[in-house]
């Protein structure tokens, strides 16, 4: 049953500010820390600034890949809830988990049933399991039936070209979270108008649940 949402890649404050006041905020909104490879990858004195602001109620999910100790260093004392990590053994989440006392959105790419099974090495690390497709950046989906008949002991939190204009209603039965980022986005950068669209949209589809 989907309870929430989340707004990934935001990297200004205009939009930032936007989403934060608006009537029905997110629960989660996540900054892309250290894949420089992404457009709506955020400097760290940029973001510094960004993360002063009255966050309110809403959740800031720095969003890490194979994060090594620099980047968690320059991390450590900014205004995060959650780390979501990507390319992590338990044992390296583990250990971020209990030096930087964060909570952890652990991340899957998934391509295969393989892929799912390996959240059942996380289950008493992870405080949510978050089920995206491969290649990051790639705005690509996967099969979401992989994961729409398992039990999972977490929230699970669904991302991978979910776009504004999809039925929600078809992720009801997968995800708790709905996770998404590009579908906001127009010419590559987060869209007013998109943003929204899709938290009215999702104050419906909450109403409805």
């Amino acid at each position: 049953m989907i309870t929430s949402c989340k707004i990934c890649g935001v990297s200004d404050i205009n939009t930032l500010n936007y989403i934060i006041e608006h009537p029905h905020p997110p629960r989660f909104i996540g900054f892309i820390c250290n894949y420089k490879k992404s457009p709506r990858y955020v400097e760290i004195e940029k973001l510094k600034k960004l993360l002063k602001i009255n966050k309110k109620n809403v959740n800031f999910v720095a969003v890490l890949v194979k994060p090594d100790d620099e980047i968690l260093e320059k991390i450590k004392d900014l205004n995060f809830d959650y780390y979501q990590v990507y390319d992590c053994s338990p044992y390296e989440i583990q250990s971020i988990k209990k030096k930087y006392k964060k909570k952890i959105i652990t991340a899957f790419t998934i391509q295969n049933a393989k892929d799912v099974e390996q959240h059942k090495l996380y289950k008493d690390i992870a405080d949510i399991y978050l089920f995206d497709s491969k290649g990051y950046e790639k705005s690509i989906s996967f099969r979401h039936s992989l994961i729409e008949n398992i039990e999972f002991n977490k929230e699970v939190m669904l991302a991978g070209n979910i776009q504004i204009n999809d039925n929600l209603e078809n992720f009801k039965k997968i995800a708790d979270i709905i996770d998404i980022s590009g579908g906001l986005e127009t010419s590559g950068s987060k869209d007013i108008s998109k943003i929204e669209i899709f938290l009215n949209k999702f104050k419906i589809l909450k109403n409805d649940t």
